[in-house]
């Protein structure tokens, strides 16, 4: 951007206020505040102050810019830099780039340097707009509605996304957002926050946007999934046919596994047998117990979780339906890095009918669906309670449990909306699904299948329709 543009920055970011509010609105959603942020190409540093880092640095091609967010800014930090010459000294939380690669001579050049900013948890986030737009923002530049501007990379996800690849990245989240630019009242809203994020429409949305993250580093995964240690929680409730069979085919996970035992206000005998259990197995196996004083499943693994000290965190569900040999995919995935956070799916190998009915395959799938869609990554199975995350992230999930606040009551989608939120990894984990041998199920399909839908029209209001 010329030098001589600076002094015009502001009147076009006044004129088109809308516009820019609504890019950082989409970057404050994804950024955890206090953290350490660095933006390519920071302009006149409105959005880097937006995100409420507690350490920035905004680099940008134009001196005067830079000159100007010193003095607007001067909390904050800037340089005048180009980003295919710059040399990260630090590491970074997040890494964001509005539009800046429509400008870039050499892309791929910035993303090898911007990896040397990067550690595993570093997110990039990449705003641009659809290569569809074309045609109407020069319209607006002819019209006088946008800025005057030198011709542009006119890059589609496609191509992002190769050139991330190339220099070791990979994509966590993709979606369009801004369907109506311009302010007008009521039209905007109903336009921007009710139809853009329907399915189809969605894709003639303005502002498109990628979340990445590096990729895997195979020796230090494997190192990782040797050294890490694991806590599985199993809430157990009227399950006392099984509690021993949890510690006989449980398999050794990383250096150390701890097993955590809730009970949870039990008819049987549960309680009992938990007890006696880790009396008689308490030599081989590091296990703690304890009796809820809440109520439900939910309750049960936030309590486990807090008693938890290994560095990955795993469910288990005491039916056994998905078996504990399992578990060691979970962990794998969780302490190498390749997924942040795992998902058990149990529809890819067969189930008998008799075990999952058509309706219930039929309800999972349909839900299934509808968080794939809320939260813009692919879950086959929606409903298994099997799941695996790290200590560190499910300590930041505890952390911004607000924004959500205490609407899971099974202690699943609690992990899977928060994960979502700070821009995670997901993955699913397929498993065999075997039949309960013990007690019965402690599910009200109907009810319980109203709480979920309950659940997933509150999440998609605090993540999709914002």
């Amino acid at each position: 951007m010329k030098q001589l543009q600076v002094h015009s920055l502001e009147k076009w970011r006044k004129r088109n206020l809308y516009y820019y509010k609504d890019i950082e609105n989409l970057y404050q959603f994804w950024i955890e505040p206090r953290s350490k942020v660095l933006e390519i190409g920071s302009g006149l540093g409105d959005l880097l102050d937006s995100v409420q880092p507690q350490y920035s640095l905004g680099i940008d091609i134009n001196p005067l810019a830079v000159k100007r967010s010193r003095e607007n800014y001067p909390h904050l930090g800037f340089q005048a830099e180009d980003i295919e010459d710059f040399l990260p000294r630090e590491i970074f939380d997040y890494i964001l780039m509005a539009n800046t690669s429509s400008y870039l001579q050499d892309i791929q050049k910035a993303f090898y340097n911007i990896s040397k900013a990067c550690q595993p948890s570093t997110r990039l986030i990449i705003t641009y707009h659809n290569p569809i737009w074309e045609p109407i923002l020069k319209f607006a530049t002819l019209i006088g509605q946008r800025m005057p501007l030198p011709p542009l990379n006119w890059l589609n996800r496609e191509d992002i996304e190769n050139l991330l690849h190339l220099e070791g990245f990979e994509t966590i989240f993709y979606s369009k957002r801004l369907l109506f630019p311009k302010f007008f009242p009521f039209i905007s809203w109903f336009f921007n926050r009710i139809f853009a994020p329907l399915p189809i429409i969605n894709r003639l949305c303005l502002t498109e946007y990628i979340i990445a993250r590096p990729q895997t580093d195979r020796v230090e995964a494997e190192r990782n999934i040797r050294e890490k240690t694991c806590s599985v929680i199993i809430p157990a409730r009227n399950e006392a046919g099984n509690i021993e069979r949890c510690i006989t085919e449980m398999p050794r996970l990383g250096q150390h596994t701890e097993i955590i035992f809730i009970e949870g206000h039990s008819r049987d005998n549960t309680w009992g047998e938990i007890q006696r259990v880790q009396a008689k197995y308490g030599r081989e196996w590091d296990i703690k117990i304890c009796q809820q004083m809440g109520k439900g499943k939910g309750d049960a693994v936030r309590l486990g979780f807090s008693m938890a000290t290994g560095d990955v965190l795993m469910i288990l569900d005491s039916d056994l339906t998905v078996r504990p040999i399992d578990l060691v995919y979970f962990f794998k995935a969780v302490a190498s890095g390749q997924g942040e956070m795992a998902n058990g799916c149990r529809l890819v190998y067969p189930i008998p009918k008799t075990e999952m009915p058509w309706l219930n395959r039929m309800a999972n799938r349909f839900f299934a669906w509808l968080l794939s869609y809320l939260l813009n990554t692919k879950i086959k199975d929606s409903l298994c309670g099997t799941k695996a995350i790290s200590r560190e992230n499910y300590q930041r999930i505890a952390a911004n449990r607000s924004y959500f606040g205490d609407f899971d009551p099974f202690g699943d989608f609690d992990l899977l909306f928060g994960a979502a939120k700070l821009g995670l990894k997901i993955v699913d984990i397929p498993v065999r699904y075997v039949p309960r041998t013990y007690g019965s199920s402690n599910i009200q399909h109907f009810k319980e299948g109203l709480i979920l839908l309950k659940m997933c029209l509150y999440a998609a209001r605090k993540i999709k329709f914002i």
